[in-house]
């Protein structure tokens, strides 16, 4: 008898789920600065909190992401009021993360920040093409946030990407950065994790593709949404984040503090 895939967990009480949510949190920040993915205040991942579903978790303004504990994290409700926490929110993190957990009730994992990759791609002012297996996972389920009006400092801001979003898991934001979400945190940093990633792989293959005259090769539509099919699901998403869970939290332990 095969041994069985690990499933997403249950839990006992709301304290017991919120806890793992926060830990999970605090994890993906950790993750976001061993792989460069913070640069100076920028950037917020947000957990959903599972008894007070109109508030949501999320990292305490100007913190180092390599450092945050979950004891750190900070609650924040849609008001912007931090109501659980000793540290300021950023005014953009209310403005993009409280906008999309509104619009999109299922979601609990959201992440966003300035990586240098997701940075170079929003620039171009187009969405990822499936170029790569790893791409397809965002085949037909990533938008486009096409009219950067500044620093996200206002809600309207947020609404507007919120809407651009949709229904889908990611969202390039124009001269801006990427935006993912899921049905978990894990869900959410993986997506971005591997978004940053496969907007690295298409900028070098397309520098590439110019020096030598040679076009990309496009993954057929059918090839496509198989690919989709099996990496682009949120269980995928989820199960995709475990090894990196358990790597970080054995080497930086302190983290679940």
């Amino acid at each position: 008898m095969g041994r069985s895939y690990p499933q997403r967990p249950t839990f006992a009480t709301l304290a017991e789920e919120r806890q793992h949510r926060k830990e999970r949190l605090a994890a993906g920040f950790r993750l976001f600065a061993r792989f460069g993915f913070d640069e100076g205040v920028a950037g917020h991942i947000t957990a959903r909190d599972p008894e007070f579903t109109d508030t949501f978790w999320v990292n305490g303004f100007g913190m180092s992401f390599g450092q945050i504990k979950a004891s750190d994290l900070i609650r924040v409700d849609h008001a912007g009021e931090v109501v659980e926490g000793v540290h300021p929110v950023n005014a953009a993190a209310f403005a993009i993360h409280a906008s999309v957990h509104a619009a999109r009730p299922e979601t609990i994992g959201a992440a966003h920040s300035h990586s240098t990759y997701g940075r170079a791609f929003a620039a171009l002012g187009r969405k990822l093409d499936p170029i790569t297996q790893d791409a397809c996972t965002f085949y037909n389920d990533h938008a486009l946030y096409e009219d950067y009006g500044g620093v996200a400092a206002e809600v309207e801001e947020g609404e507007k990407i919120a809407q651009a979003l949709g229904p889908c898991k990611a969202a390039i934001l124009a001269n801006h950065g990427l935006l993912t979400v899921g049905e978990t945190v894990d869900e959410a940093v993986w997506w971005f994790i591997t978004m940053e990633r496969s907007c690295q792989v298409q900028l070098i293959a397309e520098a590439a593709a110019a020096r030598t005259g040679q076009p990309l090769k496009t993954i057929s539509q059918s090839s496509a949404e198989q690919a989709y099919a099996v990496l682009g699901s949120p269980s995928t998403g989820w199960f995709q984040f475990q090894t990196l869970y358990s790597k970080i939290v054995k080497e930086q332990p302190d983290l679940l503090q």
